[in-house]
């Protein structure tokens, strides 16, 4: 287990480097200082691996969220931080599409975000109901809110390689920047209480008004 365990970890770390589809088992296996027959005897190929890989990503996702399966925004954040941990964790799936179409990820992954909308769905429910957020304003608002929200915690990282911004801020402010026009009185209150004060006043740079600032001649 001990040597299985280390061919995964190596594995993840050469996949998140340079790739799933640019590493091959005789490289991975000189980074592990054993042979590819030893390592071969581990995981029989690339697939194996991937494999491998892949139950161990889902045992973290699924475990994690279980726990925290009431609908509420506290678990929301909980979970935005969970995808961003994993997305580090194992940046290869998720920022490399190829990867993404694998047989052995795809259904999974349609079956993960399926499941993230809704459970977004159903956090806005239970606001409604709570009196922490407004009644939907506009029949499909809040349907599109929480598939926005599920893109903002999916594909914050590829959306930061692309742009190279290398902060260290994560999407879930920019989650709660669309959420916190919706909410009560009630409801800001009860997200102050769980976030603190001072956390609406780290959101980031203000919105310049100014046209003059976006004119070129």
């Amino acid at each position: 287990m001990a040597t299985k365990k280390r061919i995964l970890d190596q594995a993840i770390k050469a996949f998140n480097k340079s790739g799933y589809g640019a590493v091959n088992l005789f490289e991975l296996a000189k980074s592990l200082e054993m042979s590819r027959g030893n390592m071969t005897y581990h995981f029989k190929d690339k697939e194996a691996l991937l494999k491998a890989i892949t139950d161990q990503l889902w045992e973290k996702l699924t475990t994690a969220r279980v726990a925290n399966s009431i609908p509420s925004f506290q678990n929301l954040h909980h979970d935005v931080q969970l995808y961003y941990r994993l997305q580090k964790e194992y940046s290869f799936i998720f920022q490399d599409n190829q990867v993404l179409k694998h047989s052995l990820i795809a259904p999974k992954m349609k079956s993960l975000c399926a499941k993230t909308i809704r459970d977004i769905e159903m956090a806005i429910a239970f606001s409604i109901q709570l009196g922490n957020m407004n009644p939907e304003p506009v029949p499909g608002m809040y349907k599109n809110l929480a598939v926005t929200s599920w893109m903002m915690m999916f594909f914050w990282a590829s959306q930061q390689m692309i742009r190279g911004d290398k902060t260290k801020e994560d999407g879930e402010k920019v989650i709660w920047g669309l959420l916190l026009p919706h909410l009560t009185e009630k409801g800001m209150a009860s997200f102050k209480k769980f976030f603190g004060e001072d956390y609406l006043a780290s959101f980031g740079e203000e919105f310049d008004q100014n046209m003059d600032s976006y004119l070129t001649f």
